[in-house]
């Protein structure tokens, strides 16, 4: 079916889903960002973690009162994979490796082995069959990957534990991608769910190994609130949401590719890293895998 057949719900529904996953990516790499710098505060990951879901937990509070954190009809493991694949072991898997891996190495590995890993598990578990013009995408986002990533091996700088637990993390999102968009809920029960159980989660690890987050800077807690809580925890949830709802798990998770040149460009620009002429090529070959592999160039949606 082409996209001149689409009718009018359609289409809308599909813009608003490319607009959904436009305001992830983006908010993405300033999350990727954000939780790099807190490297260099006093902020622990469970700090952030509190921020990073109790804010969203508190304001959807009356959706997952009402719904329940074990939703009727929503299969258990589907909750199990949903909270742990965007949830607390996420966010402390892949904000521990970044605080040991450079902003832009660590875009890469996160960034680009999430829509890898959706691709793979669309087409071995679920049956998916992607055209040649999306297959090839997924090729030149890897080609930029690879790029990107010999960049970042040559400055030095990496770790093992970042090349263990990014893509870990990549592979758990990949793993809520796909659930969430089995589950039947909406984007906001979605985010109410894993919210409420992350903060659950925290509460129980502040409790174990205690929180500095009283004590730190107003000025550290206000940016980490607003990236973390505000951004990250609210709007690009609710946004990826609506992206997974209308493109697809796949072609949602494929925009998430852009997020590691977003990432390569703010960590030039932010932080002092190196920026040349093999990040912009990297740039361009990942943008162009981006956009074959969401389909918007194939002749079938």
């Amino acid at each position: 079916m082409s996209i001149s057949t689409l009718s009018s719900t359609e289409r809308t529904s599909t813009a608003a889903g490319y607009a959904g996953a436009i305001v992830t990516v983006l908010i993405w790499a300033t999350w990727v960002l954000a939780t790099r710098h807190t490297a260099s505060t006093s902020l622990t990951t469970i700090d952030v973690g509190l921020l990073r879901y109790g804010v969203p937990a508190l304001v959807l509070s009356p959706i997952w009162i009402r719904m329940g954190l074990l939703p009727r009809g929503v299969p258990l493991r589907l909750v199990v994979i949903m909270v742990a694949g965007a949830g607390a072991l996420f966010f402390q898997v892949t904000a521990f490796a970044l605080h040991s891996t450079p902003a832009a190495a660590g875009g890469i590995l996160l960034g680009g082995s999430m829509p890898l890993a959706t691709a793979l598990i669309g087409i071995v578990l679920f049956g998916e069959r992607p055209d040649r013009m999306r297959v090839l995408g997924l090729f030149a986002i890897l080609a930029g990957l690879a790029l990107l990533l010999g960049k970042a091996l040559l400055s030095g700088g990496m770790t093992l534990t970042g090349f263990v637990l990014l893509p870990f993390g990549g592979l758990l999102w990949a793993g809520y991608t796909h659930a969430f968009r089995r589950s039947g809920l909406t984007p906001l029960q979605g985010g109410a769910l894993i919210t409420s159980w992350s903060t659950i989660m925290h509460l129980g690890l502040a409790a174990i190994f205690g929180t500095t987050l009283a004590a730190a800077p107003l000025s550290e807690v206000a940016v980490q609130f607003t990236s973390q809580g505000i951004l990250s925890g609210l709007v690009a949830t609710f946004a990826y949401g609506t992206a997974i709802r209308a493109l697809g798990g796949t072609q949602a998770a494929a925009f998430t590719a852009i997020t590691p040149v977003l990432v390569t460009l703010g960590g030039g620009l932010m932080l002092g890293e190196p920026l040349g002429m093999t990040e912009l090529l990297a740039a361009v070959v990942t943008g162009a895998g981006v956009a074959l592999s969401t389909g918007i160039l194939s002749k079938r949606a």
